[in-house]
């Protein structure tokens, strides 16, 4: 029988923006549903998705399982690029129009403001949303996948789970044992807490700390009106999906709970949801009977972008052999996974919690998600002998640009997306390109906002660069269409010495009155999680590390003020304002010292040589650097002309970089200089594309 039958229900249809024109596009319109996939589990592509075996099927021994999805096409197709654009999302949010369009995020894109500049439209992409993350529960306008819980014969499937859980504020009793109200919790086989372990410590390698089985409960708090008008009544209600911590969580501790969970999901079918459904809609005829067709003819091209958790899954979905149709094509013709640093998905296991921030210095450090293979060439895991890489089957491989933060490198271990285990560079296939954005954080809001410390001892980075998306996809497109290479990549290396080892960097970077240094960017040991993960995924015990030898992580070098070497400077990290950094210290009364996860730090210099010299800053004032705002805008403006010929950013995109750089930049950049008297033309909106 066939591997994989689709139908589908269209629930919402739409014009896009009020019938808004985007240039010789036209109109579009956005089309919301429900899609329903059945698969044959023994099917290739399909069986080896974990617990396939498990789930239920139905009269024609197929596995079901279904998935919101939303499109936003031209309303008239031939007036389309021919290509679709898949937005991996994030966490079930829509996230392509923010970062692509620089438009309001939202997950019910239908209003004018959410076109932003207009930019994909006017490209004429097909822009396509699918529910792929199995965990997920409803709210915020999440898209969902609905997949099936694993059980032998009915018989409920029973695990160890180990799970962590960080307050970044005091007054926290409870939590969901996901951690994250977004996310469906395992269950816990029983409520008594004696069958569990409850531990915290003060930071992620210290000495955990036992807390009693009367101290907690599995529980949570329910809050209400009462006859009393004036107060609130509370009862603590039993939960099998919820902990509760009587004397409340304080803040910055790493609590780590372990215990005995039920009903494991079959999460891995996301990424059979998101080959089928792309390969569905690309081979064009999409229709279901009584529906309208979600496509009327073929795709010439699929592009994949996803940042963050996305990224990763992206390379996840790649490495597992997902990007082959079945049928020996390519789902994706080009994918652009963004800060995902060196990891990929704890996705494809049983019990996996796929939204928590893995990997960090502080919480949630001990994680499956960084594991060999971290390349997209072949090397050798010095550790292990094993060889691997991501990309090992020409056929079906896709074109990959990947672009990494700072932050990346601190906190996600990039430097092993481009070194061997030992840290020595690796060659990439000519079919990759590398792009460090240096100077830059993990997320970077398209949007004028003004900079804050959050969890920090700093304010968070600034650095703008949005720009960059539209460039890389733009080059991308080129590449799989005409052959015509995108710009060589550019990340620090060993060999040009701007890649370093923490303790170089920490030697070169500047004494900032008043600014702590990490102690090093996030470490990658050898881990054991268990008897059950190799087997089935199951992080069944605190993880073990296996020896003292740890892989190689290392981070860009730095020039006199601090800023990174070695990447592609945006214009605001080229004409720079601060030091801009890919790390940030956390609070005194958050976990003192450990670095707030992916979170970078924006350091103002002195605004004159009189600030310079009262603080004892090492660092140039900005009046040195720039006679006054005028030449600032002048500096950014070479910066972006400069990075346009070069094929990094758009020539539309140059104006708009100018026009947020008046006033100093403000909001972005905190200043005490004199407000420029030359009116702000702020963009985000028409930009002819």
């Amino acid at each position: 029988m066939s591997a994989s039958l689709i139908d589908y229900r269209v629930t919402d249809r739409r014009i896009f923006a009020n019938g808004k024109i985007f240039g010789e596009t036209g109109s579009y319109e956005r089309l919301k549903g429900r899609v329903i996939f059945r698969v044959d589990p023994t099917a290739p592509g399909v069986r080896d998705v974990t617990d396939i075996e498990l789930a239920p099927v139905d009269e024609t021994s197929r596995v079901r399982f279904e998935a919101d999805f939303c499109i936003l096409r031209p309303l008239d197709p031939h007036k389309g690029n021919g290509r679709l654009f898949y937005d991996y999302g994030n966490r079930g949010d829509k996230r392509a129009l923010q970062f692509f369009n620089a438009a309001k995020g939202s997950n019910d894109p239908i209003e004018e403001a959410h076109a932003g500049d207009g930019y994909l439209m006017r490209r004429g992409y097909t822009i396509v949303w699918l529910g792929w993350q199995g965990d997920l529960l409803p709210g915020d306008g999440r898209l969902l996948l609905k997949v099936p819980v694993a059980t032998h014969d009915g018989t409920p499937i029973t695990g160890t789970l180990c799970t962590e859980f960080v307050a970044s504020e005091a007054g926290h009793h409870e939590m969901p044992l996901s951690t994250l109200a977004s996310t469906r919790s395992y269950p816990a086989v029983s409520l008594d807490t004696k069958r569990a372990t409850l531990t915290r410590r003060l930071y992620a390698h210290t000495q955990r700390e036992r807390i009693a089985p009367d101290a907690w409960a599995f529980a949570r708090l329910e809050r209400g009106g009462s006859v009393d008008s004036k107060k609130t009544d509370t009862a603590l209600i039993p939960s099998d999906s919820n902990i509760y911590l009587h004397d409340g969580f304080e803040p910055g501790w790493i609590y780590e709970l372990i215990y005995e969970a039920v009903d494991p999901l079959v999460l891995g079918l996301g990424h059979v949801a998101v080959r089928d459904f792309i390969s569905f809609l690309k081979k064009g005829a999409a229709q279901a009977k009584e529906q309208p067709p979600l496509t009327t003819r073929p795709f010439e091209k699929a592009y994949a972008w996803g940042r963050s958790q996305t990224g990763r899954c992206i390379r996840d979905f790649i490495y597992l052999g997902f990007n082959d149709d079945g049928q020996g094509n390519r789902v994706f013709d080009g994918v652009m996974p963004h800060v995902a640093g060196a990891g990929k998905m704890w996705m494809n296991h049983r019990f996996a919690n796929m939204t928590l921030l893995p990997g960090q210095e502080h919480e949630n450090h001990f994680s499956p998600v960084d594991s060999f293979p971290y390349s997209y060439a072949r090397s050798t895991d010095h550790l292990t002998g094993v060889e691997d890489a991501i990309l090992k089957r020409p056929e079906t491989d896709p074109l990959v640009i990947h672009t990494d933060t700072s932050c990346e490198y601190w906190h996600r271990r990039a430097s092993l997306v481009h070194t061997d285990t030992r840290g020595e560079d690796l060659k990439q296939p000519d079919g990759v390109r590398l792009y460090f954005w240096a100077s830059s954080q993990h997320f970077a809001d398209p949007l004028l906002t003004a900079p804050s410390a959050a969890l920090g001892q700093t304010m968070c980075n600034v650095v703008a660069t949005h720009y960059f998306f539209r460039a890389v996809l733009d080059r991308l497109d080129e590449w799989a269409t005409d052959g015509v290479a995108p710009p060589p990549s550019l990340y620090p290396s060993r060999a040009q010495g701007t890649l370093v080892t923490v303790e170089e960097w920490r030697s070169a970077f500047p004494t900032i009155p008043g600014v702590a240094l990490p102690q090093g960017p996030s470490r990658l040991e050898h881990l054991d999680f268990g008897p059950e993960f190799s087997r089935t995924g199951t992080i069944s015990a605190q993880a073990r590390i296996v020896s003292d030898q740890k892989y190689a992580v290392l981070v860009p070098a730095v020039d006199g003020d601090g800023n990174d070497q070695g990447g592609l400077r945006a214009p605001m990290a080229a004409a720079p304002l601060g030091t801009y950094t890919g790390w940030s210290l956390r609070r005194r009364d958050v976990g003192h010292g450990a670095m707030v996860g992916i979170t970078g730090s924006y350091i103002p210099f002195p605004d004159t040589d009189e600030e310079r010299s009262q603080t004892g800053d090492p660092r140039t004032s900005i009046l040195s650097r720039f006679a006054d705002s005028t030449a600032y805008e002048n500096a950014i403006r070479d910066a972006a002309e400069k990075l346009c010929e070069q094929g990094y950013m758009l020539e539309c995109d140059i104006a708009n970089t100018v026009a947020l750089a008046q006033d100093w930049g403000r909001p972005r950049h905190l200043t005490r200089l004199p407000v420029s008297t030359v009116p702000r033309n702020a963009a985000n909106g028409d930009t002819k594309t």
